[in-house]
Formats: C-alpha cells, sequence, structure tokens
C-alpha cells in the first residue's frame, strides 16, 4: 500500500464527508473513521449530522450547504484546524425524480447546483488546501471521493436531469484525475446502481424511474462505501458497482435504440422489486 491509502497513527489526516447524516454518506464517514481519519460529518440538518457523528465516532457534524463555495472553503479550515486535511468526499446529492418537462424550475436548478456544482466547489476548496499543505511541508497530496451513479453512465427515462447531473459530475472527475495527478492528489468516483436508501424510497411509488431503478441488485450504502475509499491511494479513477450493471448502463449509452425497447420489461420488474420498499 502506498502512504496516500493508510494514515499513519503518528500524523494523521482529517476528512470531510458531505451529505453524511444518513445513507451513503453516513456509510462512507463510519469507513473513514475506520481507517483513521478524523472525520466531518456534514449536512444541511447540523442536529442529524451531530448525531451521526456521535454514532460512528468522528470527530463532529456540522451544517454545511454544498452549493456555497464560501462555506466548502469554512468546512476545509475547520478540518484542517483539527489535522491536515486527507480527504474530501463530494456526497451530497439530490434525486428529484420525473419527466424533463414536469420537473418543477426548484428541482432543475437543485439538480445541477447540488450534484454538479457542489463537488466543483469542494474540490476547489480541498484542492487549495492539499497545495498548501505541500508547499508548507505538513502534507502532500490527498484523496477527493465522488458519489455518482450508474445513470451518469446511459439514458435514464424519468430521471434524465438526474442522469445528466452524473454523467457532468462524473467527467469532472475523470478529468480533475488528470489535472491533479502531479500533484499527488487522487480523485475517483463510485458509481452504483440502486442503493437501499431514503432517497431511493422518496422517489413516486410505483413511478417510471423507482421502477428502472429496482430493476437489478440494489447494493447498500456500506457496500458503496467500501468501494468509493477502497480507491484511496491507488491510480484507480472510477467504478461501477456492482460491475455487471456498468457494461448494461455503457451498451444502453452505445446502443440506446435496441436497449432502450427492454425497458418496459425492466420497469415492470422492477416496480414488482418496489413494492418491498414500500413495508
Amino acid at each position: 500500500m502506498t502512504g496516500r491509502h493508510r494514515v499513519p497513527a503518528h500524523a494523521p489526516r482529517s476528512a470531510v464527508v458531505t451529505g453524511a447524516a444518513r445513507g451513503i454518506g453516513a456509510a462512507i464517514a463510519a469507513e473513514l473513521v475506520g481507517r483513521g481519519y478524523r472525520v466531518l460529518v456534514t449536512d444541511l440538518d447540523p442536529a442529524a449530522a451531530q448525531a451521526t457523528a456521535d454514532r460512528i465516532g468522528a470527530v463532529a457534524g456540522l451544517a454545511h450547504d454544498v452549493t456555497d463555495p464560501a462555506d466548502a472553503h469554512a468546512v476545509v479550515a475547520r478540518a484542517r484546524a483539527i489535522a491536515p486535511l486527507g480527504a474530501w468526499v463530494a456526497n451530497a446529492g439530490v434525486g428529484f425524480d420525473g419527466a424533463l418537462t414536469e420537473l418543477t424550475e426548484e428541482h432543475a436548478r437543485a439538480l445541477v447546483g447540488v450534484n454538479v456544482l457542489g463537488p466543483v466547489w469542494g474540490a476547489r476548496a480541498a484542492v487549495a488546501a492539499f497545495r498548501e499543505q505541500a508547499a508548507a511541508g505538513t502534507a502532500r497530496g490527498g484523496e477527493i471521493g465522488v458519489t455518482v451513479s450508474l445513470a451518469g453512465l446511459g439514458p435514464a427515462p424519468g430521471l434524465s436531469l438526474y442522469a445528466a447531473s452524473k454523467a457532468a459530475a462524473l467527467s469532472v472527475v475523470s478529468g480533475l484525475a488528470a489535472e491533479l495527478r502531479p500533484d499527488g492528489i487522487g480523485v475517483h468516483g463510485v458509481c452504483p446502481a440502486g442503493v437501499d436508501t431514503d432517497l431511493l424510497r422518496g422517489m413516486e411509488t410505483g413511478g417510471r424511474a423507482q421502477a428502472l431503478v429496482c430493476s437489478g441488485r440494489l447494493v447498500s450504502p456500506e457496500q458503496v462505501a467500501g468501494a468509493l475509499v477502497g480507491m484511496f491511494g491507488t491510480s484507480r479513477v472510477y467504478r461501477t458497482l456492482p460491475a455487471g450493471r456498468g457494461v448494461v448502463s455503457r451498451l444502453t449509452a452505445w446502443l440506446p435504440g435496441p436497449t432502450l425497447r427492454l425497458e418496459p420489461v425492466l420497469r415492470a420488474r422492477g416496480a414488482r422489486r418496489a413494492r418491498s420498499l414500500r413495508g
């Protein structure tokens, strides 16, 4: 293992996870705590963030609006007051479902502001800190993680703008990984299929989007966390989860006409599975 992956006991690093009061974010924060990072749990709901921090042994929970660039720098400053920043994970996201023409303007703006610009503002603040630390000789390198989605790899009827926002986020991850390689900063994205979280349950019950998401095997937040943090210290830029669903999504992007003809079959299968989420 490289020094970037394991946090030495004598030189702890801090980490920030956004949208971490529950679900995938909470699982990522717990994974980082287990790997020796001193973690800040951030969320729009500071009370829930603190409750999660207390439960998993993180340093603290605090309020954080990922659409505000200044807020990202403030959170970085809080983390660096604890220990040199070692990781920033942009997990916060929104998943409003519905046909593109039916989304409210508020929801459309939030999908772009949270899912695309959220990781951008966080990465910019984290990179500035990583570079300052390297110049001062306090620490070198760092890790940036982004929770993306399998929807970003191909068309997703009923989630078209959500899928577009995740495709943009994945493009940012890929480009940034190349830009930051000379700095020794790793950039990684995880693209899970359906994840058993409140976001999935919050979709329209029996709707097109929820049915499509449920058409394959759901993964757990802990599996997503392990996949993302497991890339830290490696040159791998992103991975899909499960791997087989990634192949299907890429095939849909390459051959959208023929493969989308299967959508009614997948939707019917997913609708049956989605019923179990209502219990």
